[in-house]
């Protein structure tokens, strides 16, 4: 694996955009997902399966944000802006890191119940299913 290429603190304008960016997106991609937990069905194999790939990545990437935000907070020469950007920008890592856990997690959930799913049950598996919603219990899978 390459080596990160540690940017200088006049990088902080763009990291900082890009980082209220990805948290803007995240957090409306989650608010999409959201919308289908009651419906999972709604969804097929291969877009649950492509959230999970993106955002599993994503997850993995984070760390270095972290750790860019890091160095800069360690730097003695910083404006009290620069300082105070840094820490607002780790507060956002912050919020980032909950919000794709929780995309991942709500995605898992999901892939239990899309399309593909729900036609490889049988007629009597989806009945007994709703069935059991109607009465207020829970059937497994």
């Amino acid at each position: 694996m390459p080596q990160p290429q540690w940017r200088p603190i006049s990088f902080l304008p763009s990291l900082a955009h890009h980082i209220d960016g990805m948290l803007k997106d995240d957090q409306d991609q989650y608010t999409n997902l959201l919308r289908a937990k009651n419906k999972p069905h709604v969804l097929d194999d291969f877009t649950v399966n492509e959230v999970i790939r993106v955002f599993s990545t994503a997850k993995a990437d984070l760390p270095l944000f972290d750790e860019q935000l890091r160095r800069w907070g360690a730097e003695q020469k910083l404006t009290n802006t620069q300082r105070q950007e840094i820490i607002r920008l780790k507060a956002q890592m912050q919020k980032l890191h909950e919000v794709v856990e929780q995309i991942l997690t709500l995605a898992n959930e999901l892939s239990k119940g899309t399309i593909q799913k729900v036609m490889a049950k049988s007629d009597e598996q989806l009945g007994l299913e709703a069935l059991m919603r109607m009465l207020g219990g829970e059937q497994k899978s």
